[in-house]
């Protein structure tokens, strides 16, 4: 299936904040290399205000990670849009898991881009604040309060992965989760250095590996809280 926006700015809250600001940030994605236009559109069109705290919402539209809470952020737009570009590149995706729903920008872009989205999310708070803001903007997306690093294998395999924690090295159990032909795209790394890197799986099920940028993102943690 191919990618392509499900909602209509008017319908998501488009003239909360300034047209211009979001433009701004538009063009300065661009600038750093984001050249899909679906990708641009919905980055323009999700609300990204919405998902950070009222305290924060003047600087929703700057291409900066900020706090949501827990030790958690919600990832910088050059980084969402560099991951979901990565994802559609040369392929069409239907499924996507996301490993780390946090704020649930990540996944409101994909489910705005047509994609069948599974989220996890390890804490049981955030989650519960992304289900609502889902709710909010009428998006399917399937979520789950649980271990990310275990993924979701009773909906696997899926069309692509996309991890928005870093693993000093990347989970087997999610590239067995990866569908042939499928792409994977997550941080590695450990506290100190992070590299976003792209795992594009083939029919026979071998992996080619290629480092995207360096990153820095929160750990990747096992276990549950609620």
């Amino acid at each position: 299936m191919t990618a392509r926006m499900r909602l209509k700015p008017e319908a998501i809250g488009l003239g909360m904040t300034s047209q211009r600001v979001r433009d701004r940030l538009i063009e300065r994605l661009r600038g750093n290399g984001i050249s899909d236009e679906r990708v641009l559109n919905a980055i323009r069109t999700v609300p990204r205000h919405l998902f950070v705290d009222e305290a924060l919402a003047t600087r929703a539209y700057e291409d900066t990670a900020l706090p949501i809470g827990h030790g958690q952020t919600i990832s910088q737009p050059w980084v969402v849009a560099k991951m979901t570009q990565t994802l559609l590149d040369g392929a069409q995706p239907k499924t996507v898991l996301e490993i780390g729903t946090g704020s649930g920008y990540q996944g409101a872009i994909l489910a705005a881009l047509g994609l069948e989205v599974y989220t996890v999310e390890r804490i049981g708070e955030l989650l519960r604040t992304a289900r609502k803001r889902f709710r909010t903007l009428g998006m399917n997306v399937r979520s789950k309060h649980d271990d990310g690093r275990i993924g979701w294998p009773e909906h696997a395999p899926y069309d692509a992965i996309i991890v928005t924690a870093a693993a000093p090295v990347l989970v087997d159990a999610l590239k067995d989760q990866l569908a042939p032909g499928g792409t994977l795209v997550a941080p590695v790394g450990g506290s100190s250095s992070q590299t976003l890197l792209r795992l594009r799986k083939d029919a026979d099920g071998v992996i080619e590996e290629t480092e995207l940028a360096p990153v820095v993102f929160v750990p990747l943690l096992s276990g549950m809280i609620d």
